[in-house]
């Protein structure tokens, strides 16, 4: 298997933050890979310079208000659907989903039988 649809990192964060915060850390833990699909949210300068730092290669569309247009490769987004798949197996889930875990520990520790559950299934 070439990484494709394997969940590598998972952090919880307060449903206030965004995303992207949390990103870098994330990140930083991993091989560098050879590019990095991600949504709209993930399209910022300083992200899309960390990136590119590591040797990876950005697949990030620009988003419609942007000024300064940065080269995106639609044919390679195309494979992001493997990556929101994983996403939504595990949130079939319903304790995933609902969030019925209150503490942060007890919520990872879900989401990380979950993910174990759709690699063995």
């Amino acid at each position: 298997m070439n990484g494709a649809g394997r969940i590598l990192a998972v952090t919880v964060t307060p449903g206030q933050m965004g995303d992207l915060r949390p990103a870098h850390g994330l990140l930083a833990n991993l091989p560098p890979p050879d590019r990095l699909l991600a949504d709209t949210a993930y399209g910022s300068n300083g992200f899309r310079h960390f990136l590119l730092g590591r040797g990876t290669t950005p697949v990030i569309p620009n988003n419609p208000t942007r000024k300064n247009r940065h080269p995106f490769d639609k044919r390679a987004y195309k494979a992001r659907n493997i990556i929101e798949r994983a996403i939504g197996r595990l949130r079939d889930r319903r304790r995933i989903h609902t969030r019925y875990d209150k503490l942060a520990a007890n919520y990872a520790s879900a989401i990380a039988i979950a993910a174990i559950l759709h690699g063995w299934t």
